[in-house]
């Protein structure tokens, strides 16, 4: 079975929209960032290393310093799909991050979103 696209696309393509998402409904770019950290591990500099090489989201989280162990109590609706239900690993990590920002951008505290 062939691999989705958005495996092999940039990361640094798809940040700027997150970040966009969450400033068009009055959060930060440094709280994106912190929610990518809390997730992925990476630091602040690994996270614009990552950015600025333009790695693709297959290499961003197989590189990924590690996950954070409460990644699976990330529960909710993306694009109409249950994100504890996604069986693919990478895109369940993917759809992760979706929902985390998702959360952000709608107002919820940022001690919930990092649960």
């Amino acid at each position: 079975m062939p691999s989705h696209p958005i495996f092999q696309m940039a990361f640094a393509k798809v940040y700027p929209l997150y970040v966009q998402k969450a400033e068009r409904k009055g959060r930060t770019q440094a709280e994106v960032d912190e929610i990518i950290r809390w997730l992925t591990g990476y630091t602040q500099a690994g996270l614009q290393k990552q950015i600025k090489q333009e790695t693709d989201f297959e290499t961003f989280f197989a590189k990924a310093p590690r996950m954070h162990p409460n990644c699976n109590l990330i529960k909710g609706v993306v694009c109409g799909i249950r994100v504890e239900e996604v069986e693919d690993p990478l895109m369940q990590k993917i759809r992760w991050l979706d929902k985390l920002i998702d959360e952000l951008a709608k107002g919820k505290k940022m001690e919930k979103i990092l649960r």
